[in-house]
């Protein structure tokens, strides 16, 4: 049984771990880089750490290439931010092959503002068959500004 208290994040039972892929032994990573100390690995295995970061500014491209297409019924992206005031866009976007087209699921916009709005938190219900590829692309400041891009979870069912 699953329960929700009207006003929580998320409902008891949602987050459980045992429903999520196993990203690493499923997919390829592609990255437009990568801040060594917060590799995306630490996105894919919540508990293992703060989460992925980039190593420089601007956009940013995280792609997940299955070796085998997926179904997926569940997508849930988690973003911390506790220093900088800052409006960040991401799209999520998927494909059935490497030369075939990608189809939007998601571009979304939403403002941190620190001490006060520092956690994003984003679980999407979808039907998704045979998806081969899944790609996240993040815009970490929309002005331009030099801030990096950084995903605490990336997580598919």
């Amino acid at each position: 049984m699953q329960k929700r208290i009207l006003g929580s994040e998320a409902a008891i039972g949602a987050d459980d771990t045992s429903t999520w892929l196993d990203l690493e032994s499923l997919a390829r990573v592609e990255l437009s880089s990568e801040d060594p100390d917060h590799p995306i690995e630490a996105a894919f295995r919540p508990g293992f750490g703060p989460g992925w970061r980039a190593a420089s500014p601007g956009r940013q491209t995280i792609r997940l290439i299955f070796a085998a297409p997926q179904a997926l019924r569940r997508i849930r992206l988690v973003i911390d931010e506790a220093t900088y005031q800052r409006t960040q866009e991401f799209a999520l976007t998927w494909s059935a092959a490497m030369d075939a087209p990608h189809r939007e699921i998601v571009r979304q916009q939403f403002t941190f503002s620190p001490p006060n709005t520092t956690q994003q938190v984003e679980d999407y219900r979808v039907e998704l068959a045979g998806v081969s590829i899944i790609e996240l692309q993040i815009i970490p400041e929309i002005s331009g500004s030099p801030l990096l891009a950084s995903l605490a979870k990336f997580q598919l069912a």
